[in-house]
């Protein structure tokens, strides 16, 4: 063999790149398959091993709409068994549509008959609740509405504020001055409408509002929106909802939106909707024992008439402020 024979059979040997085989390609892509085989278990073992997010009253169980449905229908519910309660009685007493309206504010009974028919309403309100917070039985009603205490509020803590928000508000309203509200027309009808008022204040009013303003909307909207929108948003509904029954008396319209914020606060605080029960009930407890044992102004004596004094201005303060 020559020099130059040696020389292009070298070149040829070193320019030649080297081919892959087709096994080769074989053998990578297997190596491939099996990574991401193995890559893809390893993460949806991870996955498994992490807990779902539990349910709380910051992570219920329902969406805005059926917190804002339970709300309207908590609404619709009081007119329509009120309606359905006092107006066959109103037919029956041969009024007529242009009277009805005057009928219903002036009749004592007509009074007493829709102030009965809310218990009804808060009844059906409370099933719907229920059935929202636990889906028919599904989960817990306690710990989906935080039906205990926080760690930080007891009951002390929620009575103590409850009489400093009465004696704020009693303050408030004596600020802005009295003016005649649709409730206390509806405490001096009678004094069985006043003891129906004061049972409701107590026994079923607190709770029902609770639930729905605190309970179900409060959570469903502090999930989607955070908890300043959703303190504005029940804030603003829950003292709109009151003002028919107040108006117009400003100052107890502006304590309603005090006790309202309040109220959102301690929600939004701890977490937890038991406190805010225990504050709203001690706050219309105390009133309904104003309302109990105070005199009805159509029944007055003289000598109350003259000489009202500071405690007969307190419990009228107080009758306004039921909610």
């Amino acid at each position: 063999m020559t020099l130059s024979h040696s020389l292009s059979y070298t070149r040829r040997i070193v320019d030649t790149p080297t081919q892959p085989t087709a096994a080769a390609h074989q053998d990578e892509a297997a190596a491939y398959t099996v990574a991401d085989v193995q890559a893809s278990s390893s993460a949806l073992d991870a996955a498994a091993t992490v807990p779902p997010l539990a349910l709380s009253p910051d992570n219920p169980p329902w969406g805005v709409a059926a917190g804002i449905g339970v709300w309207l229908a908590s609404v619709a519910l009081l007119v329509l068994i009120q309606s359905f309660a006092v107006v066959p009685y109103a037919l029956s007493q041969g009024v007529n549509g242009a009277t009805l309206a005057k009928f219903l504010s002036e009749d004592r009974a007509a009074i007493l008959i829709s102030i009965a028919a809310v218990f009804p309403a808060h009844l059906l309100t409370l099933a719907l609740v229920w059935a929202v917070a636990t889906r028919f039985g599904k989960f817990s009603f306690a710990e989906t509405l935080g039906m205990n205490w926080s760690e930080h509020v007891g009951f002390w803590t929620s009575a103590g504020l409850a009489v400093g928000l009465l004696g704020l508000g009693v303050l408030i309203t004596s600020l802005f001055g009295e003016q005649e509200t649709a409730l206390e027309q509806m405490l001096n009808s009678s004094r069985a409408a006043r003891y129906t008022i004061a049972a409701l204040a107590t026994l079923t009013a607190p709770l029902v509002e609770e639930l729905v303003y605190r309970g179900v909307l409060y959570s469903a909207l502090q999930r989607r929106t955070g908890q300043a929108w959703a303190i504005a948003g029940v804030l603003a509904l829950f003292t709109i909802i009151h003002v028919p029954q107040y108006y117009p008396n400003l100052g107890v319209i502006v304590t309603i939106g005090i006790l309202s914020l309040a109220l959102t606060l301690l929600r939004a605080r701890t977490g937890k909707l038991l406190p805010c029960i225990v504050l709203h009930l001690i706050f219309n407890g105390i009133q309904s024992l104003f309302i109990v044992f105070g005199p009805l102004k159509d029944v007055q004596t003289e000598t109350q008439q003259q000489a009202p004094g500071f405690l007969l201005q307190t419990l009228t303060h107080g009758w306004q402020l039921i909610s």
